[in-house]
């Protein structure tokens, strides 16, 4: 299927590894100009080097940390007229009530709510002027299945949900759409990181806590980041032009709930 999108300019945050890359992989290979970030130089340009190699797509990689304004002015300055823009954030570790204090709520709320909710302000005119804009959030399962080490993260991204659900209704008339993609346990850093965490607290092989991580979803296996990037694609595609305000869970059929 021809996606439609060729020749579209996109921002994809956070980009240089896991699912951002996925999606900035998808993106490329449908013929979209594709600008990916992240705060580490030498792998943003290794990600922009490897993804332009497996598409043939036009990658800039845009070295800023998006949770400054300066970082955010960075990246709208290099691509000021994006028809596509994929937020995306890293989320603050897993802990308890007693963990977080002040400074990290107010951390939480600028990377996972704050820092996409700007970007989107700065783009959207553009978007609508020009009568196509594609937003997509990458959030999380949490957010409809909140669990309490994860309430950090999950309070944010929630508050960002709700906002873009508000803001669809209105931009919709001028064909921008706004979804967010809730992952759960795809095969990336993130599971890295949460596999060595239960090696700790648990005293298992790395084996044991893949495996019990795995049998927590419904399809007994990790997602693929690949399988997440082209969701993201059709998400931002002319096809899906009549979907906005939505949460498309993409996690195994693990989601227990109807709706």
């Amino acid at each position: 299927m021809d996606l439609g999108i060729k020749g579209r300019k996109a921002i994809v945050c956070a980009s240089s590894r896991g699912l951002g890359k996925a999606c900035a992989t998808s993106l490329a290979r449908e013929g979209c100009v594709v600008f990916i970030n992240g705060r580490d130089p030498a792998m943003l340009n290794a990600t922009a080097t490897d993804i332009s190699t497996a598409t043939g797509g036009k990658v800039t990689p845009v070295q800023a940390d998006i949770n400054t304004e300066a970082g955010r002015g960075a990246l709208i300055a290099a691509c000021p007229d994006a028809d596509i823009l994929v937020n995306n954030n890293a989320g603050p570790p897993p802990g308890r009530l007693a963990d977080w204090d002040h400074a990290a709520w107010l951390a939480a709320l600028e990377a996972n709510m704050l820092a996409p909710i700007l970007l989107i302000r700065a783009l959207v005119p553009g978007m609508r002027q020009r009568r196509f804009g594609r937003i997509v959030n990458i959030t999380s399962a949490m957010v409809k299945s909140p669990r309490p080490p994860m309430a950090l993260s999950t309070t944010a991204r929630t508050g960002l949900t709700a906002f873009c659900k508000s803001l669809s209704l209105d931009v919709a008339v001028d064909n921008v759409t706004i979804n967010n993609m809730l992952p759960e346990r795809f095969d990336t850093d993130r599971q890295k990181f949460m596999a060595e965490r239960m090696v700790r607290e648990q005293g298992i092989s790395v084996e044991e806590a893949r495996r019990q991580i795995a049998d927590s979803i419904a399809a007994k296996r990790f997602g693929q980041p690949l399988e997440f990037g082209d969701a993201c694609a059709f998400l931002c595609s002319a096809q899906a032009g009549f979907i906005s305000g939505q949460n498309l869970q993409l996690d195994g059929g693990s989601y227990p709930g109807l709706i």
